[in-house]
């Protein structure tokens, strides 16, 4: 079995990936990215650990390491070209596809490019973490009454806008109005920016999907326990993401999580 390289941001899926290889048996190693990674995550595993700029050294110890296959996980927070100081790797690529002009998905999009010109087969997380992609239809016991599913449906319609402009992958909407939408600053602060816009009334609700297009293989929509414990604290009713798009980490937290606090969770179809 080829060994999986794992080149880790923040958050959990890294975590959940490495748990998942080493459950099949698999070799693993963890390139964590400095500033981003959890240091507690390379305990027990093979490592090394870069700064974001540097991809030359990076590839060199994923090719001394074996790796031929690998994916990217977690949230990385775009630097500025001063903040990134690149090697002459990442000038290279950063001269090749001018970062300014691409949006998140976009610029994904040309690493993976660039990573398989170096050799190295990019996969998604969903084809380890296959089981936690969300189902359609209700997860929950929970659902969504009229005034929730209207809200739903709008925020469904302005998410796919928002996507397709490759801008962000959430929105929340309450009682008819878009309260906040999701740009660089990630789902956690989405929510806790909604939490202070919020109107009188039944709460709004968070809908999460994939954009139009998007490189799968890269920032696939994540929820887990922390999210619907952020979306209670905010007075949301219910999270929606896009069925077979989202992963759900550690599902069966999550959904415990969404029903003792009345939250209701849901898989849309793809439109």
């Amino acid at each position: 079995m080829d060994k999986l390289g794992i080149v880790a941001g923040s958050g959990d899926l890294p975590r959940r990936l490495i748990d998942a290889a080493k459950a099949a048996g698999r070799p693993v190693f963890v390139l964590g990215l400095e500033g981003f990674a959890e240091p507690s995550l390379t305990a027990n595993t093979p490592h090394g650990w870069i700064r974001l700029g540097a991809a030359a050294k990076g590839l060199r110890m994923l090719r001394e390491q074996g790796v031929k296959e690998l994916v990217l996980a977690g949230a990385v927070r775009r630097p500025s070209l001063l903040a990134l100081r690149p090697d002459w790797r990442t000038a290279k690529f950063v001269a090749k596809v001018g970062t300014r002009a691409l949006g998140d998905d976009g610029l994904l999009a040309s690493i993976v490019k660039e990573l398989e010109i170096e050799g190295f087969k990019v996969v998604g997380a969903d084809s380890i973490l296959s089981s936690a992609l969300a189902p359609a239809g209700l997860i929950g016991r929970m659902a969504p009454d009229d005034l929730a599913q209207q809200d739903l449906v709008h925020a469904a319609k302005v998410a796919r806008a928002l996507g397709a402009l490759d801008i962000g992958q959430a929105v929340i909407v309450q009682q008819g109005v878009v309260l906040a939408v999701e740009a660089a600053e990630g789902t956690a602060a989405l929510i806790a920016r909604a939490k202070a816009l919020a109107l009188q009334g039944p709460g709004g609700v968070l809908v999460k999907l994939a954009k139009p297009g998007q490189e799968r293989r890269t920032d696939l929509p994540t929820i887990g326990p922390e999210t619907v414990e952020q979306a209670a604290a905010a007075g949301l009713r219910g999270i929606a993401v896009e069925a077979g798009a989202t992963l759900i980490l550690d599902r069966e937290a999550t959904v415990a999580a969404a029903d003792a606090r009345g939250l209701f969770l849901i898989g849309l179809a793809a439109p």
